[in-house]
């Protein structure tokens, strides 16, 4: 865990994350370092900088100011001059609310900066900061003073969420299933009679999602490169043929149509982009350096190979 200083270091992203990469990050952090399901020393107080970086870094005025003044902004003490007092970002002033509470062995405190309550206030797709606990207890928290419904949490594969799944559950003693739609992704929400079903998705090696869309890589030889050729790729409904073009570049991006994800919402599929990775051999023949040398001596004249 990074210094309580850098709030993105914190989160593991960089300064030009995009809201919903924050949101992920915070998501994903703030279940890992729960106290109630990490029993690590640390646990508890890195739990707590993870919920201070996202607050900090998912409020688009506040983000601002911390990249413009650092942490200071935001400690103790910083009320007067020019990050809080009255009609400040932070200060008191506009009817803020101190909201309180206890769960467990926890006890927690949250001010609104407003007269609504914090009803605005986005907690990177949680309900409230201690939703966290229904994810793995169930129960409905206490803040806010409002019942709710059970949450609970569920891992499928990469590829269930791809393709959809049937999935056997017991709540309550009691074994029901749950039909999960093609296309969910990590932290979907997925309502279950009573109850909603957080949606814990297992990354896979192959393939990296972004929205509706697949990133995977191909690994090519120099002279498939060069001399352009056809390679077959994976991709999630198995595996297709991809003309690489002569002369492509490491890192050149290659387009399949139609080939990503269901979206939820309707409207296709994404797409399936493939990173083009350039391969150097390690050991040459005695006949391949030859070959080497010749292709160097010949675009010796030029300025560059290409």
């Amino acid at each position: 865990m990074a210094t309580a200083n850098d709030y993105y270091k914190i989160l593991g992203v960089s300064k030009s994350a995009s809201k919903e990469e924050i949101k992920k990050a915070y998501r994903k952090l703030a279940l890992e370092h729960h106290p109630d399901r990490n029993k690590s020393k640390d646990a508890a107080e890195k739990f707590k900088e993870v919920n201070k970086a996202y607050e900090v870094l998912s409020d688009p005025q506040k983000r601002q100011t911390y990249d413009q003044f650092g942490h200071a902004a935001f400690e103790q003490g910083a009320g007067q001059g020019p990050f809080g007092g009255a009609g400040g970002p932070f200060g008191g002033a506009g009817g803020g609310q101190t909201r309180g509470g206890q769960y467990g062995p926890f006890t927690y405190t949250y001010t609104s900066s407003g007269g609504d309550g914090g009803a605005n206030y986005d907690f990177g797709g949680f309900s409230d900061p201690f939703e966290i606990f229904e994810q793995f207890f169930g129960g409905g928290s206490t803040f806010g003073g409002r019942q709710r419904r059970s949450t609970y949490s569920l891992s499928i594969d990469f590829m269930e969420a791809i393709r959809g799944v049937e999935k056997r559950v017991t709540i309550d003693g009691k074994t029901q299933t749950i039909k999960i739609p093609a296309g969910v992704d990590d932290g979907s929400r997925i309502r279950f009679g009573n109850y909603d079903v957080v949606l814990d998705v297992r990354p896979d090696l192959r393939f990296r999602r972004e929205g509706s869309d697949i990133v995977s890589e191909k690994e090519v030889s120099f002279s498939q490169a060069a001399l352009g050729d056809t390679v077959e790729v994976e991709t999630i409904d198995g595996g297709v043929k991809l003309r690489v073009p002569a002369g492509s570049q490491p890192n050149t991006i290659i387009r399949l149509r139609q080939r990503g994800v269901t979206r939820l919402s309707g409207g296709g599929r994404g797409d399936h982009y493939v990173r083009i990775k350039i391969v150097v051999p390690k050991n040459l023949s005695r006949r391949q350096k030859q070959l080497l040398e010749e292709f160097q001596k010949e675009n010796s004249s030029r300025k560059g190979w290409f």
